[in-house]
């Protein structure tokens, strides 16, 4: 929040713990370079999928240092799930950003690292992604920072293309054995589909204390044969951030997602009481049409 009202220059009240109500009232978004401290495994992409959407429509480039948080922690996207799902997405629609790790963090230390810049984007276009259309590649990032001994990242790289392998399917995953943050070691797997329709699918895992490297790898590819499987055209978790994207967008979007998330529910709430957005959904072949009129 008081990022936020860094990038936009807003007037906040209410923000401090307890707090039971909360006035966020913004101004111009200018743009320009600001830092960030989380201070603790707080994660950092759930602190960029709250300014991105500001940082598109400043006026001018934006950077945004972000320090002291988790890049890949529970309950949340990872970093590499945001560089290689969300924002692949957003840039057919117009978004001109890119994310830097500079260092990995991970529970209970965090100490993470993460520059975002972006270019200003006047018009959003909008997105139809009513059609799976054909399998074309599967790819993924396997990394551990200084768990390099147990073979940590080889062994959840492993452990998914034998889920996927039994599946028919195979991916080019990416081996990092990173040495970022000496201060907290962690890991962490994404794995990505792409049809030659544009769909972009994406699940992610990350490691934790006594979760074997080989339960990592296997949580990721079942996430991922799951949405495959369905046929959607959006995983369930791109299927809500882009929400707010679509809403400014010009036109009518199309998307399909195997499950209407209380997260989604809630966004397409908001998207329609504050932008004034229509939205509607149907459930067609065991799937949900989220349509934006």
């Amino acid at each position: 929040m008081l990022t936020a009202a860094k990038l936009c220059n807003a007037d906040v009240k209410g923000a401090v713990v307890g707090s039971r109500e909360l006035w966020f009232m913004p101004r111009e978004i200018v743009g320009g370079e600001f830092h960030a401290s989380i201070g603790t495994a707080g994660s950092i992409p759930m602190l960029l999928l709250t300014i991105l959407p500001l940082c598109v429509f400043a006026k001018q480039k934006t950077t945004v240092h972000i320090t002291k948080g988790g890049t890949d922690v529970r309950n949340s996207p990872t970093i590499n799930y945001m560089m290689h799902v969300l924002l692949p997405k957003l840039h057919q629609m117009g978004v001109k950003a890119e994310i830097r790790v500079e260092k990995y963090g991970y529970y209970p230390r965090g100490m993470g690292e993460v520059t975002i810049a972006t270019n200003p984007c006047n018009k959003l276009r909008r997105i139809d992604l009513s059609n799976f259309g054909t399998l074309r590649k599967v790819q993924g990032i396997s990394v551990c920072t200084f768990l390099r001994d147990n073979k940590v990242a080889d062994r959840q790289a492993k452990a998914a293309n034998r889920i996927l392998g039994n599946n028919g399917l195979e991916a080019d995953i990416q081996v990092i054995y990173d040495e970022s943050n000496p201060l907290q070691k962690g890991s962490s797997l994404i794995i990505w589909a792409e049809t030659d329709t544009g769909v972009l699918l994406g699940a992610d895992a990350v490691g934790e204390l006594r979760k074997p490297s080989e339960a990592v790898g296997q949580e990721a590819a079942e996430g991922l044969l799951k949405e495959l499987n369905a046929k959607a055209t959006v995983d369930t978790h791109l299927a809500d951030m882009l929400v707010p994207y679509v809403a400014l967008a010009e036109g009518e979007s199309i998307y399909l997602t195997r499950e209407l998330s209380e997260h989604l529910d809630t966004n397409i709430w908001l998207a329609q009481a504050i932008l004034d957005a229509k939205f509607s959904n149907e459930k067609t072949n065991g799937l949900y049409m989220i349509r934006k009129t």
